[in-house]
């Protein structure tokens, strides 16, 4: 099976026809194609997350229709598809979403019509349960553990005792049920089940981050806890070690089909001996006889394992450096193509040729008074209408494309010079030769001259393209 189907091309003419440019995405980001949603069409639903008036009801309700297919491939794509924009769209879908009494209800799906089906069928149940948990997740604690702020001033790492015990326990559920995806390398065998075990990939990252950071936390006030908090502590720290051994499995996984070396972050566990002063410690809060450590050894003890659990945090927080430099990458190509591009070259071909030539000024901005370095690149023409110059003042690092409408085009017209003779156009309208390529200098403010006489339609032509960029000194 691959490429679209008759019916994903039906189904996308019928909402081009019906204006719904959302559901018309959501029906290509979930084709019958076996492989990934196309980057496209998820970048477009990403930015109907962050536009106020769309709504985002319909967006879940579309995708949630999607999951309805009978086809595992449409199904496990719309579920990719909302972990997406779950990660990240705007925050206000995975609010909606948490706010939902029901979300995804795929725990008895089968695919039988096709090849795959089976096995496909058992990773979208586990799939979906995922994503139900970390929506659920978000009802509970009202944010979104993957987003959190880390570090030494994160939330896990300053947040209260009474708050962490009850915390730590949600983050836990969460990871476990994204643990259970549990695909060796051996099933992940087309671009769709791939792209899910991405997305999961990068969540149990920085998932596990946070609940990292929230052990640390745990264990600096543990010796200063209650009984009662004592007891739930050791509880969450030795699961905490088990949910380690069962991450490490699936990064193992994760190395094996192809994922960077310099992604995968190097778990390192705190010493057994901690393990064995934590548990003296409630024993000696309960009564029991048992040897108590000095003050001095249990400080070493801990300060080794803060550090052991510290250093997997910093290595935690390589991918996300890494993915963020690159989206600055892919922003910044976005917003600022090559300027060595087909652009500059452009020449109508009903027009004379024009040398390109730019010209360097320093003037005042208009706007606050700053002194700007003007770049000029001339890519096709220039040339003035009267004394009525089209200028956009831009910001720091700026582009801007102008498309003007002008007389016949003559290739001897220049940017108009101060103190020259106001051209009123019309009739009387005439070109000056331009002998030289000179910085033009904005002139002082005069009244708003009258309207020029109008001009024939046969004298208008457009088509010049004036591109610039300003630098500030």
């Amino acid at each position: 099976m691959s490429g679209q189907s008759i019916t994903d091309r039906i189904a996308a003419a019928q909402h081009s026809m019906t204006g719904s440019a959302i559901s018309k995405a959501v029906c290509k980001a979930s084709t019958h194609e076996v492989s990934g949603p196309k980057k496209k069409h998820l970048d477009y639903l990403i930015h109907c997350t962050n536009e106020m008036n769309v709504s985002v009801p319909q967006l879940a309700d579309t995708l949630f229709e999607r999951t309805a297919n009978s086809s595992w491939v449409v199904v496990f794509k719309a579920l990719i598809t909302t972990h997406h924009l779950m990660m990240y769209g705007n925050e206000r879908l995975i609010q909606y979403l948490a706010s939902r009494n029901t979300l995804f209800n795929l725990n008895n799906f089968l695919d039988k019509g096709a090849l795959q089906g089976y096995d496909m069928s058992t990773f979208i149940r586990r799939y979906s349960r995922y994503l139900n948990e970390k929506a659920m997740s978000y009802r509970l604690v009202a944010v979104d553990f993957t987003k959190m702020k880390r570090g030494i001033d994160g939330v896990m790492r300053t947040m209260s005792i009474e708050k962490l015990i009850k915390t730590l326990p949600i983050i836990q559920n969460q990871l476990d049920a994204l643990l259970d995806f549990q695909a060796n390398p051996n099933e992940l065998t087309n671009g769709v089940i791939n792209s899910a075990f991405m997305l999961l990939f990068k969540d149990s990252i920085r998932l596990f981050a946070a609940y990292n950071e929230g052990v640390i936390n745990l264990l600096e006030k543990y010796f200063d806890m209650k009984k009662g908090q004592c007891k739930d502590a050791l509880d969450i720290y030795k699961k905490f070690l088990y949910r380690m051994t069962k991450l490490s499995e699936f990064l193992k996984v994760a190395e094996q089909v192809g994922i960077d070396q310099g992604d995968i972050p190097d778990l390192s566990q705190a010493p057994s001996s901690l393990l064995e002063a934590l548990e003296q410690h409630l024993a000696s809060l309960e009564g029991k006889k048992t040897k108590e450590l000095t003050a001095d050894t249990r400080a070493s003890t801990l300060s080794s394992a803060v550090s052991s659990l510290s250093n997997t945090g910093m290595s935690f927080s390589r991918m996300d450096e890494k993915e963020r430099q690159q989206a600055l990458e892919e922003e910044q190509a976005r917003l600022m193509p090559n300027l060595s591009s087909d652009l500059f070259d452009l020449q109508p071909a009903f027009l004379p040729a024009v040398q390109s030539t730019p010209s360097i000024s320093t003037a005042t901005s208009a706007w606050g008074g700053r002194s700007h370095t003007h770049i000029w690149t001339h890519a096709c023409m220039q040339y003035t209408l009267g004394n009525t110059h089209l200028i956009n003042e831009c910001g720091v690092f700026a582009r801007c494309i102008l498309s003007l409408c002008a007389p016949v085009f003559r290739p001897d017209m220049q940017w108009s010079q101060p103190g020259e003779k106001k051209l009123t156009g019309g009739h009387n309208w005439q070109s000056k030769t331009m002998t030289s390529t000179t910085a033009w200098t904005p002139a002082p403010m005069a009244p708003a001259p009258m309207a020029p006489a109008p001009m024939p339609v046969q004298h208008m032509v457009s088509g010049c393209v004036c591109v610039c960029v300003m630098l500030p000194v």
